[in-house]
């Protein structure tokens, strides 16, 4: 007996009392040891950090990666599913920040490294609870058990060993330049972090009269953004083939770019001089602020630099080396003074006397107040604009020169553009356009962070000849590391984190110095980069395990990792192999709330995932997710239209399987026992198999190629079209037959081959469901069947059964119908009144011999009681002329 299912069938208990039986019966481990002998397609997990709850955008990245690997799965290959978790890095530390109350790293250091590392690790699997119950709960089959633990002694082992070989290859080196630097966090970010945070703000804009010196009332006018900079000037950049002007204006001489008069200057001025920039080269000027002693003849004067432009501004740049990278690399060229009177903090230091300690932005609107006390002040007003935030912790990013360990990635930059055309981007303009442009633009990485909680950087350097070295591995620091009592007790219990690693000291070889490791730790985007290798623990462990799975078929995650994790694989996978780390990539845009807005805790439209789950259930809003847009479009999550996507397709499903259970165990039909050629069915019969057949071929045409949402459609379509709403309908009474005909069993046969093959499809998709009903069309059927839809193969369509010429047909008659109501609708004649005629223009490619055969379905769909086809002698339309009096009259009148 099949189970019939009722009107208030509750999807969230159905889908519970089906992961029990996963767990119970063990599926997801059967459904990858029954293809042992498969090939492989490989999947890399890509690492989440657990200090936070999943969100519903969790649950759409999730649900493609699932998708994807249950489809493969069921074509035939072994998908192995390792979970990993994210556990370094600023997310972590600044959560704990705030539990400890600690808002500086003088606050953290003052608290003790030690003490603070060891609440960050307790902080990353906070949530871990969480995080594995959603996974569970929208049925993504992940290996939880086995995951990849980044702040692991193996997995760090493994990204010193990828740092050893670039640092062996002459890729990593100790750099004096300007870095991005998050005051708040205390450290340089590398510019695939910046790129995370930038935000449109609107900040000063300030035009400033510089006085040219030896000149009364002669002045440059300049222009700038940010006002704190003007502390630190030492020089005056303008292009040397740009075309400058001295103008008389307001009892004043100005010097600025002549393009750019009309732009800048507020009432009438005159002509005084006229010059190339290069002429201005060395002119000296008297300094703006003073409160940093700088030596007088090694700067205030005016410098070249082809970074000049008039698109806006004077066409003259103030130059701070300390707080640009085009300043520094114009402060190397001239030998201009580095002058830097800001803290790690961002805090103004005691020299800068009326403004010390104070955050440099905010003391932008008092350095504008003085210069305007003494007239240097030329105007103010806004300028919006977009500006880097920390990702993390959103405070505004300044540029400050520091030194900093960077990885020489512009050495690759031609091969990393090679290898990045060698994926498969969805779609392909983010590979061709976001991606390659980032690529095109590439600076080298900023590694070392200057922070706790993190993969210390491997590099040791000696006291007496500034010797240094990397390390790639535990046993040569062990083996290479000065014997005191700490190392003893560090042999006991290894732990490679800070504090403990920073005391273990090594021998130098080239001189009797002790050497000590740089203080920092890496960027944490290099750890999860690293997880191809530092899953497996290579190269110390699994070295055939990980030439199998390297590279990998399949990522996907959000657009944001473009500059992220999808840079990062990319990156050290250049480096270190010359090839990509993965093939084929899906990018997720935004989840929007309904009105199209990004969802924010600030804004109160966050949609918790657990509000959906309980009420309308994983499958519904799986499914909802995947067929309402493009995973690479945004998309809107609303309560409703899921609830109307539930309703349209898997109430539709769910009616259609109802039926069939309802008359099946009226009739006692098990079709195990029934056997029927298709070429002795029916016309109807054939026609739906020849459909599923050619939606076969059309999904598994779609999912080879990743696009999960055409394929969808394609089924919605079928099921809500072609199966429930037209086969079902026009075959209600061939169930109804009292006798066990031919005729009936070839409906039963049919429409349950039709109902399997959806499970099967779907169950990619929408696992649950199609769990459900093939329990009920299968499973209890026959011990022939597997044990559960995710244990069969996907269907393969068989081209013997696909009619090209009947499904046309088929498509024309409903087509028929279709324009037949709409005919009773504009006559507004209902169609339980029968008509006496109907007369049918057949298109070209449809001959009166084929269709007449259907024209029974055409009358009893329509009500109509003969059906005749259009004679070419009958005129069906007249053509009338219907004169424009208004346009002829003046022209025609006359005549």
């Amino acid at each position: 007996m099949f189970k019939e299912i009722k009107e208030d069938f509750n999807y969230p208990e159905m889908e519970k009392r089906i992961l029990q039986f996963w767990d119970r019966e063990n599926i997801f481990h059967k459904s990858i040891q029954i293809r042992k002998d498969a090939p492989d397609f490989v999947f890399y997990e890509g690492p989440p950090t657990a200090n936070g709850r999943p969100g519903i955008h969790h649950v759409i990245s999730r649900t493609i990666k699932d998708l994807v690997c249950r489809y493969k799965t069921m074509r035939g290959f072994k998908v192995e599913r390792k979970a990993g978790w994210d556990t370094h890095g600023l997310p972590v530390e600044i959560e704990v920040e705030k539990e400890l109350g600690l808002d500086s790293k003088a606050k953290v250091e003052e608290y003790g490294i030690d003490r603070f590392n060891a609440q960050c690790e307790k902080s990353v699997f906070r949530y871990k609870k969480e995080w594995d119950e959603l996974t569970r709960r929208i049925g993504y089959w992940l290996d939880l058990d086995d995951a990849y633990i980044t702040c692991s002694n193996d997995y760090i082992e493994s990204v010193w060993w990828i740092l050893s070989q670039f640092w062996q290859k002459g890729l990593i080196y100790q750099g004096h330049r300007i870095v991005p630097y998050c005051p708040r966090c205390g450290t340089p970010l590398s510019s695939h972090e910046v790129a995370q945070g930038y935000k449109e703000v609107s900040d000063p804009s300030v035009y400033v009269k510089v006085k040219l010196e030896g000149k009364e009332n002669t002045y440059f006018l300049v222009w700038t953004t940010t006002p704190w900079t003007l502390i630190s000037n030492v020089a005056l950049a303008v292009g040397e083939g740009i075309d400058y002007v001295k103008v008389k204006h307001k009892g004043e001489e100005l010097i600025l770019a002549k393009a750019l008069l009309d732009q800048v200057l507020e009432g009438e001025y005159q002509m005084v001089e006229e010059f190339k920039g290069r002429e201005l080269e060395k002119l000296r000027y008297q300094p703006l602020f003073t409160f940093v002693k700088t030596e007088k003849s090694r700067a205030f004067y005016v410098i070249l630099g082809d970074f000049v432009s008039v698109e806006e501004g004077t066409g003259i740049v103030h130059i701070a080396p300390a707080f640009g990278a085009d300043d520094y690399e114009a402060g190397q060229k001239y030998k201009l003074p580095v002058v830097q009177p800001v803290d790690l903090k961002g805090e103004f230091t005691s020299e800068v006397i009326p403004w010390k300690g104070r955050f440099v932005k905010d003391a932008d609107v008092d350095i504008m107040e003085d210069l305007k006390r003494r007239g240097l002040l030329y105007k103010k007003g806004d300028y919006v604009h977009t500006y880097p935030f920390c990702w993390r912790c959103d405070s505004p990013l300044i540029y400050y020169a520091r030194k900093s360990w960077y990885i020489r990635t512009t050495a690759y930059k031609d091969k990393l553009m090679t290898n990045n055309r060698k994926i498969n981007w969805y779609p392909s303009e983010i590979g061709s356009g976001r991606f390659g442009e980032w690529l095109e633009n590439n600076v080298d990485w900023a590694l070392s962070r200057e922070r706790f909680w993190g993969t210390p950087l491997n590099i040791w350097i000696c006291n007496k000849c500034d010797q240094k070295r990397s390390v790639p591995s535990i046993k040569e620091l062990l083996d290479s590391a000065i014997e005191d009592e700490f190392l003893a007790s560090f042999k006991r219990r290894i732990n490679l984190h800070r504090p403990m690693i920073d005391q273990i000291t090594l021998r130098c070889p080239h001189c009797d110095g002790v050497m000590r490791r740089t203080p920092e730790v890496i960027d944490c985007w290099f750890d999860s980069g690293s997880m191809p290798y530092a899953q497996w623990h290579y190269p110390f462990e699994h070295k055939d395990d990980f030439k199998k799975r390297f590279p990998c078929e399949f990522i996907s995650e959000a657009v944001d990792q473009t500059r992220g994790w999808f840079y990062s694989l990319l990156a050290i996978s250049t480096l270190l192999f010359d090839q990509p780390a993965y093939k084929n990539v899906i990018v997720i845009e935004l989840v929007q709330d309904k009105e199209g807005f990004k969802m924010s805790k600030s804004r109160g439209n966050v949609v918790d995932p657990w509000e959906v789950l309980e009420v309308q259930g994983a499958d519904a809003l799986r499914w909802y997710m995947i067929w309402v847009s493009h995973p690479w479009l945004p998309t809107r999550i609303d309560k409703r239209a899921i609830t109307e996507v539930e309703r349209k397709f898997l109430s539709t499903l769910r009616n259609t399987y109802s039926f069939f259970a309802l008359y099946a165990n009226i009739d006692r039909f098990n079709p195990s026992k029934h056997k029927m050629r298709v070429e002795e069915r029916t016309e109807l019969d054939r026609w739906i198999i020849s459909r599923a057949n050619s939606l076969i071929e059309g999904v598994i045409h779609f999912l080879d190629h990743y696009d999960l949402t055409k394929a969808a459609r394609l089924i919605q379509e079928f099921v809500t079209e072609d199966l429930s709403n037209w086969y079902v309908r026009r075959s209600r009474r061939r169930f109804w037959q009292s006798e066990e005909t031919k005729d009936k069993i070839s409906a039963y046969l049919t429409l349950w081959e039709s109902l399997v093959i959806i499970c099967k499809l779907i169950a990619p998709y929408t696992p649950f469901i199609a769990e459900e009903l093939y329990q009920e069309l299968c499973a209890k059927v026959s011990a022939e069947f597997p044990q559960s839809v995710h244990l069969c193969d996907f269907p393969q369509a068989s081209e013997k059964w696909v009619d090209k010429k009947l499904e046309r047909k088929m498509n024309t008659l409903r087509r028929i119908v279709i324009l037949g109501r709409a005919a009773r609708n504009r006559a507004q004649i209902k169609i339980r009144q029968p008509l006496r005629k109907m007369v049918i223009a057949l298109p070209r490619e449809e001959s009166e011999e084929d269709l007449k055969p259907l024209f029974d379905l055409i009358s009893e769909e329509l009500n109509v009681k003969k059906i005749s086809l259009w004679d070419a002698k009958l005129q069906l339309t007249q053509l009338l002329a219907d004169p424009n009096f208004s346009r002829i009259g003046p022209k025609y009148g006359k005549r």
